[in-house]
């Protein structure tokens, strides 16, 4: 039920970002309709210099007809320059349909990712496999090699032996099993110590912090499925 109302809510967000799109260009595209035709006709001004020609076929002086022709040679280059305003209008309006699409996307994209981050937050690390090689001191988590320090691949092993038994270990635990001591003789801030080691060889802070869980007063755990570990 809960799948089919994430894919149900899924499947509703995709329809709202197209039907936003659309609507967008579709705006857009009424606006050039309208804006196009409201514009001067490009020829209007060659037609009433036309008009003026066949108004007054009696201008016959050199000066009248010289006038005339400088009208018409205005009518020409403001017909010229008016359909290079339609140009340069229709250019933008396409530019700005583009960049309005764009920015709808990338909204879209930054909304599905800070979700993303949310889940993982919340659920931790999606890990598919973590296989742990000690011959190669490294760790390989989904398809990402870590390579690990004596010390970090200890840790690191305690900590998934105890996950595969379903236990969590507190820091003197983790001390003891790795140093051969009871737990009761070793210290908290050792294992401590040795958890933050851990998590400053895997380097990234977000996969260290998500993957070593620190549990309030009972210890650390790998937060992963027992299932996906291998240790060779």
């Amino acid at each position: 039920m809960t799948t089919s109302s994430a894919t149900e809510a899924r499947e509703i967000g995709n329809r709202i970002v197209v039907g936003g799109i659309v609507a967008i260009v579709l705006i857009l595209a009424i606006a050039a309709v309208l804006l196009f035709l409201n514009l001067p006709d490009a020829n209007a001004f060659n037609a009433r210099v036309e008009q003026l020609f066949i108004e007054n076929d009696n201008l016959t002086s050199n000066a009248e007809i010289k006038l005339l022709e400088i009208l018409a040679g205005s009518g020409t280059a403001f017909s010229d320059t008016l359909s290079s305003y339609r140009f340069v209008i229709f250019v933008l309006l396409v530019f700005a349909t583009a960049l309005l699409v764009a920015a709808v996307a990338f909204l879209v994209m930054l909304i599905a990712l800070n979700r993303r981050m949310s889940q993982i937050e919340r659920k931790g690390i999606e890990v598919n496999s973590l296989h742990i090689s000690r011959d190669e001191k490294a760790v390989y988590l989904n398809d990402f090699q870590f390579k690990l320090t004596d010390a970090a691949m200890e840790t690191l092993s305690v900590l998934a032996e105890a996950r595969m038994d379903d236990e969590v270990m507190s820091g003197a635990e983790i001390e003891g099993v790795i140093s051969g001591r009871d737990a009761a003789d070793c210290d908290e801030a050792a294992g401590a110590t040795r958890i933050k080691r851990l998590r400053d060889t895997l380097g990234n802070q977000m996969v260290s912090e998500l993957l070593v869980k620190n549990i309030a007063r009972k210890g650390y755990m790998l937060a992963i499925d027992k299932d996906v570990i291998r240790m060779r």
